[in-house]
């Protein structure tokens, strides 16, 4: 059968229109250009209850703990949020792995466990919010891009137990407080106290990477790493926060308390702990 031109091309205009109308052709539902995907947001909360964070610090709020009601899970929670990558970076077991391991570095720095302590050596963390009886008040008179306030010490304090005064300067810097002239106020303010903390956690410090990078698997060692068997893990963490005092020593028992902590708080969160608990075979960092 013949068709004049016309009538074809009016015949293909209504077949256009009713496949468009009914959605062949064209996706309705997809926008026209490409979604952007959101980056993960810091869910702690999903991978770390409040009732689980009590479970992890039995006794924090003790009498016997000096730091008594000044720990508190919301202010973890919104420290946190300063930080995005904490707990947030990689697969889940990674994600698990690493907060793992800061509540157990922080455990070790906070502790007021004993061998036969009630519920075990490993559920008194965060007891203490600052160094009692420092035997110094840890400046370093040398560092002038930190100089240090007269009459201040530096000694530590919060979860980190943040100390120095070059430690100090830069976190004051960082997090809008003034870490030389107003050092207590970290022992002072549960939120700048998690705050330091985890700024010193996610922080590189030549020649030291962050303790955030060991944990999530971006640690790249250098020469004088591999020279030095420093090697990534929960032990290297170790060598980051006190490895001069620490590490290449065989079976500390500071060391082997980290650990401990380290090994309980996997198992609550589910997670393994990964190669490398200690710095037994590692030099410290210059």
């Amino acid at each position: 059968m013949a068709f004049n031109n016309s009538f074809l091309n009016s015949l293909l205009l209504v077949i256009v229109i009713a496949a468009t109308a009914n959605g062949v052709g064209v996706d309705a539902t997809r926008p026209s250009t490409p979604r952007r995907v959101a980056p993960r947001s810091n869910c702690i909360s999903s991978l770390i209850s409040n009732q689980v964070f009590d479970s992890i610090f039995l006794h924090k709020d003790d009498t016997a703990c000096p730091a008594k009601n000044f720990y508190t899970y919301d202010t973890f929670l919104k420290a946190a949020k300063t930080f995005p990558s904490f707990g947030s970076t990689g697969p889940l077991p990674t994600r698990k792995r690493e907060i793992a391991a800061f509540l157990a570095q922080i455990s070790h720095e906070t502790t007021g466990g004993w061998a036969t302590a009630p519920d075990g050596p490993y559920s008194w963390g965060l007891c203490f919010k600052e160094e009692v009886s420092p035997g110094s008040d840890y400046c370093d008179p040398d560092n002038t891009q930190w100089p240090c306030s007269p009459g201040k010490s530096y000694k530590g304090r919060g979860p980190i137990q943040l100390s120095w005064n070059y430690n100090y300067g830069p976190a004051g810097k960082a997090l809008g407080f003034d870490g030389l002239k107003n050092p207590e106020v970290v022992a002072n303010n549960s939120l700048i106290a998690f705050k330091t903390a985890l700024w010193f956690w996610t922080t590189p410090q030549s020649p030291k990477p962050s303790c955030h990078d060991v944990m999530v698997g971006k640690y790249v060692a250098s020469h004088d790493d591999v020279v030095a068997n420093r090697t990534a893990g929960f032990g290297l963490v170790t060598n980051i926060i006190n490895g001069g005092l620490e590490c290449g020593i065989v079976n500390d028992g500071r060391v082997n308390d980290r650990i401990g902590y380290f090994k309980r708080y996997a198992e609550i969160l589910k997670v393994d702990t990964g190669p490398n608990l200690d710095c037994e075979h590692q030099k410290p960092f210059a």
